[in-house]
């Protein structure tokens, strides 16, 4: 964004010290000159042309307009009128935003046209009285923060509560919207209907300022969010070895909705980790478990994505590594939180609460602080080493892996039946390029049942509507099947 133009209007003799004092601060500030571009008239050149048309221009040109009255009016034109006035008058009548700061706690001693123009700024206008410049300084970045808060330039809330600039409800997904209504009235009892509109859902959900969406609803629902936020997608690499080394075998990055996302990123490393297949010693069906538990490593992703820092340029990176998974998101922990404490009962503090409520009703995430300690109780009873948690430049987590995993347990080629919902002939390298476990499922739920329809899927693979839909769109775009006849009354075709 191009820098905040301020105007600083006074008699230049009378305030030379506060207008050096005022320049210097707002140039050795972080914050300040991050937005603001001051200007002055004593660091203009010498040039042939006439200083007031000079001030005025800049008047004309500037966003904000500092006005700095003391004792003396200054030099007076034909008209009887002060260049300090003159730039009042322009500032007021082009609808500039207008700062003053008087000096002196007293006007008697004032002149009296420099009376009159204080008058006519009225305390509206005035933001303080001053003494000197040590008063001055703190006076005037009240008020410019002030100005980058009302301007939505700096957040006094979360980040996800802030309107997206440039975003639109067009910019949003309608089917997207209804999906979720789907699944979150079936998982968590959500009050709305199916039919209920738009606007009614986003003001439901808190997802809309001012009539716009906030970066919430385009996270959520948007078409194409990484339009608005590049960095929200996410980045998942694999290693073969114990270090991030090239050439990488694996490497996607995923865009989408904060629940694409998850899948997309769940899916990848269970992809690439290896599967047990028990054996049927106490049922028809072989037990089949991943070397690291599939609600662990979805856990910790859609933790990474759900609390990460957005305002941030970084992306969240999910990393598989010989002996370990990591996942770093640009984020720390609440002020009330240590790694420590992580590690026992907490309460939940989520970074981006709007983000974090419609994770809940699709049962993405619990909003009892309880993820962290299910991620440790579930590691421990697989055998596998505690998570740990660091801050590094971000959080990050790390899963560990088996030591040393045992071929004639973990099989990457199966075959045979595995379950009621997975029977049948599967065999193939268990790799990226074939199917996710989901995938496969969903088939061969389709197999044994072509008519079945998206709910009933979606209550027998226990993930929900929004996931299955993303299944089948995606063995769709590979050509696995097909549909055929209508949404309603049609069924499935198993292509290959």
């Amino acid at each position: 964004m191009s820098a905040i133009r301020l105007f600083i209007s006074s008699v230049q003799k009378e305030f030379s010290v506060e207008r050096m004092a005022l320049r210097d601060y707002l140039r050795g500030d972080a914050l300040m000159r991050r937005f603001f571009d001051v200007f002055l008239f004593e660091e203009v050149p010498a040039a042939d042309r006439r200083v007031d048309d000079l001030y005025l221009q800049k008047v004309e040109h500037c966003d904000v307009y500092i006005g700095l009255f003391g004792d003396e009016y200054g030099y007076e034109d034909k008209a009887g009128v002060s260049p300090t006035e003159r730039e009042f008058q322009l500032a007021s009548k082009l609808g500039k935003q207008r700062l003053i700061y008087v000096k002196g706690v007293s006007d008697a001693k004032k002149h009296p046209k420099m009376r009159a123009l204080i008058q006519c700024a009225g305390g509206e206008l005035i933001r303080r009285r001053f003494t000197d410049a040590a008063g001055l300084l703190p006076a005037v970045y009240a008020s410019l923060v002030t100005y980058l808060e009302e301007h939505k330039l700096i957040l006094n809330g979360p980040f996800d509560a802030a309107p997206c600039k440039g975003a639109t409800l067009k910019d949003l997904n309608a089917a997207g919207m209804r999906a979720f209504v789907r699944d979150a009235r079936a998982s968590r009892g959500f009050p709305l209907k199916e039919t209920a509109s738009i606007a009614s859902l986003l003001t439901h959900l808190n997802l809309l300022e001012d009539g716009k969406p906030t970066h919430a609803a385009v996270l959520l629902f948007g078409h194409e969010p990484q339009r608005f936020l590049p960095s929200s997608e996410i980045k998942c690499a694999h290693f073969h070895g114990t270090e991030v080394a090239k050439p990488i075998p694996s490497y996607q990055v995923y865009r989408g909705t904060v629940f694409s996302l998850v899948d997309q990123a769940v899916d990848f490393v269970m992809s690439k980790l290896a599967l047990r297949v028990g054996t049927r010693g106490r049922s028809a069906k072989a037990p089949v478990s991943y070397e690291i538990p599939r609600e662990v490593v979805a856990e910790g992703i859609v933790n990474a994505i759900a609390h990460r820092d957005y305002a941030s340029n970084a992306s969240v990176q999910v990393m598989l590594f010989a002996d370990r998974l990591e996942v770093w998101n640009p984020g720390g922990l609440p002020s009330s939180l240590t790694l420590a404490r992580l590690r026992g009962p907490h309460g939940s503090v989520p970074h981006n609460p709007l983000l974090a409520e419609p994770l809940y009703l699709t049962q993405y995430i619990e909003r009892m602080g309880t993820g962290t300690g299910d991620m440790i109780r579930r590691c421990r009873e697989s055998g596998l080493k505690e998570p740990q948690f660091r801050i590094e430049d971000g959080f990050v987590l790390t899963l560990w892996r088996s030591k040393g995993v045992d071929s004639k347990a973990y099989e990457t080629k199966m075959s045979g039946e595995m379950s009621g919902e997975m029977s049948g002939e599967m065999s193939g390298e268990m790799s990226g390029e074939m199917l996710s476990i989901w995938e496969r499922k969903a088939l061969q739920l389709i197999k044994t049942k072509p008519d079945i329809t998206i709910p009933e899927m979606a209550k027998r693979l226990k993930r929900t509507e929004r996931t299955v839909e993303r299944l089948l769109n995606k063995l769709k775009a590979d050509e696995i099947i097909g549909r055929v006849g209508p949404r309603k009354g049609g069924y499935w075709e198993v292509l290959k």
